[in-house]
């Protein structure tokens, strides 16, 4: 199977000021190499790891299990714009391929679509998105880099601040371009995530926000996996999670390598009472992208998929797994505290509780029972369960 990993683009533009629009072209390649018909593709977060860092090739063929790396660099002048990329064979070190494309900055994408074909003529391999693919490109440069400006601040840890700031440039863009797709999905995934995990007040209103962004994109771009994937936890999440599920599995339909998606369908089955197989999709999310940004998120959806099941033991072990990969996760800690709590280890549930409590101070239990999902049994047994643990351990009511 064709295996590989982009590593972070070099930017030799000598303006720092530029190096969210290096990561974002790192990204776009990323996902339109993804789409290669036979593909595993290690995912854009795991690759950041490396962001920086002299490492042997070799040595991260052997870490990531690839055949292949491709690496390059960026140059960006006031309206033009340079990308040399090498395929490297990760076994040998030896360069397999190698090409610069020097094309005006408005014509990213076509450069993007460029290196992809090449790349899938030499591997002798189908572009699987091809028809997929935009037929519209952005017209703007401006709204376009707007659109990397905030996907840089997603891609880090997903707290308040960072949410809020890509969300404010997602807007500039949609102002500028108010059809344009990336920007929508943007927009929609930062509402999504914000009344998903808890981080603010009016759940329902941002789930609603978010739906109707996510519409608008796939009447734009229907084959846009992000879209259905979002479109998905806004549906699980507000009492239609059989559509939500349906909507994770025409995402990974449309891209198999989306890491995202197989954790959010783990997190969907929560919500049908299928608790047993939350595990194996985190697995299968953890084997594609093991330095994911979102690896903390989906352990936690095991640690719940545990306390659904009785095992809480393995539940505590699950969450612990989860803070240690991300320990500024708040809803992590208050769902260990719980935890805990069912445990019959008061102390330790009510530090854990007022580890969250000191990084997210608003956090409160009606938030929990604010979450618009009420249809499965099993599910509303698992919360009402989660929210005692939460109580014993001292975490506020309001």
């Amino acid at each position: 199977r064709l295996s590989i990993v982009v590593l972070p683009f070099a930017n030799l533009s000598g303006d720092p000021e530029q190096a969210y629009f290096v990561d974002g072209v790192t990204e776009s390649l990323t996902t339109d190499l993804s789409r290669i018909s036979g593909s595993f593709v290690i995912g854009r977060h795991t690759a950041f790891a490396y962001k920086g860092k002299a490492i042997d090739l070799k040595q991260i063929g052997r870490e990531l299990n690839v055949r292949y790396v491709l690496e390059g660099s960026v140059q960006r002048g006031s309206n033009r714009l340079r990308v040399n990329v090498q395929l490297i064979d990760a076994e040998t070190a030896n360069h397999l391929w190698a090409e610069r494309f020097d094309k005006p900055v408005g014509d990213l994408f076509d450069m993007q679509d460029e290196i992809v074909s090449r790349l899938a003529s030499t591997l002798n391999t189908q572009l699987v998105a091809a028809e997929a693919r935009r037929s519209e490109r952005s017209l703007h440069p401006s709204a376009l880099d707007l659109y990397f400006q905030g996907m840089a601040r997603w891609n880090k840890r997903w707290t308040p601040t960072h949410m809020t700031e890509a969300r404010s440039f997602f807007e500039r863009a949609l102002e500028l371009e108010p059809d344009n797709v990336e920007a929508l999905v943007g927009i929609a995934a930062v509402d999504a995530a914000s009344a998903t995990l808890f981080v603010a007040d009016d759940a329902e209103e941002r789930l609603a926000a978010a739906e109707m962004a996510l519409i608008k994109a796939l009447s734009l771009a229907p084959q846009h996996a992000l879209a259905h994937m979002f479109l998905g936890i806004v549906q699980f999440t507000s009492n239609r999670a059989t559509q939500g599920i349906a909507e994770c599995e025409h995402a990974l339909a449309l891209n198999r390598n989306l890491a995202e998606a197989h954790g959010s369908l783990g997190g969907a089955k929560l919500f049908v009472g299928r608790a047993a197989e939350t595990q194996a999709h985190v697995e299968e999310a953890l084997r594609l992208s093991p330095r994911d940004e979102g690896v903390h998120r989906w352990m936690s959806y095991v640690g719940v998929a545990k306390l659904q099941l009785g095992a809480d033991a393995e539940a505590a072990e699950w969450l612990g797994r989860c803070l240690k990969a991300n320990p500024n996760y708040p809803f992590a800690h208050f769902e260990l505290a719980a935890t805990l709590a069912l445990l019959g280890r008061l102390d330790e549930a009510r530090a854990a509780a007022t580890a969250g409590l000191a990084l997210d101070p608003t956090f409160t239990i009606r938030r929990v029972k604010a979450l618009p999902y009420r249809g499965n049994q099993t599910f509303r047994a698992g919360s009402r369960r989660i929210i005692e643990g939460m109580r014993l351990a001292g975490v506020p009511e309001e």
